[in-house]
């Protein structure tokens, strides 16, 4: 049976794609490689570095283009590599309809808060701001909605009185690491089901 494969999306460093290529590498995803590694940025070091690791990485810049044109020209692309499901790993643009479309139920993003708590961007900014005393990641499926997607997981930290918005995003981004990667173990596994807006996990 073939390895089941990964599209990785970011726009930066990369460091959740990453931290799923070290869960591929150490054997914690079993049976899992990453097909292909894309970026809207032509300079973003995550592309550098997925080089590196010997792993195809192509950049789509975004500059000048409609929306519509650029996703097309992705799912074009992760079709060409027979991408199985679709990791946004610090992706910053939102995917158009035709694009959730493509995949559906099939792409996954991260997102520094437990949502639907303090979506958007600075997240961790947002946590502080509003005095919560707990704050985390939620791993969930992608829809046309920003932060909006079935939500599959949620690992959290506390939010210390000595915390600002560096050591929140710090201790988060821990968490990050081990979410994404247990979240691609659920999905692929395919024991689940949902309900409503409800991720069940099957026994």
């Amino acid at each position: 049976m073939r390895s089941k494969r990964l599209g990785i999306l970011l726009s930066g460093r990369g460091s959740n794609f990453l931290a799923i290529a070290d869960a591929i590498a150490s054997g914690k995803l079993a049976g899992v490689e990453i097909a292909v590694v894309i970026s809207n940025k032509v300079d973003a070091p995550g592309l550098a570095a997925a080089r590196e690791r010997g792993l195809n990485a192509v950049a789509i810049e975004t500059r000048g283009r409609k929306r519509a044109e650029h996703d097309s020209e992705i799912v074009a692309c992760l079709h060409e590599y027979q991408v199985d499901l679709v990791c946004l790993a610090g992706y910053m643009r939102l995917l158009s309809q035709e694009f959730v479309a493509a995949f559906p139920q099939r792409i996954l993003n991260i997102h520094p808060s437990l949502l639907p708590a303090f979506p958007g961007l600075d997240a961790q900014r947002q946590t502080l701001e509003y005095g919560a005393k707990v704050a985390g990641c939620t791993m969930h499926f992608v829809d046309e909605q920003l932060d909006h997607g079935v939500i599959i997981l949620q690992k959290t930290v506390p939010v210390l009185d000595s915390d600002d918005e560096h050591t929140l995003a710090a201790r988060i981004l821990e968490q990050e690491h081990i979410a994404y990667a247990e979240a691609i173990a659920r999905v692929l596994s395919e024991k689940y089901q949902i309900v409503g807006r409800r991720y069940l996990a099957e026994a």
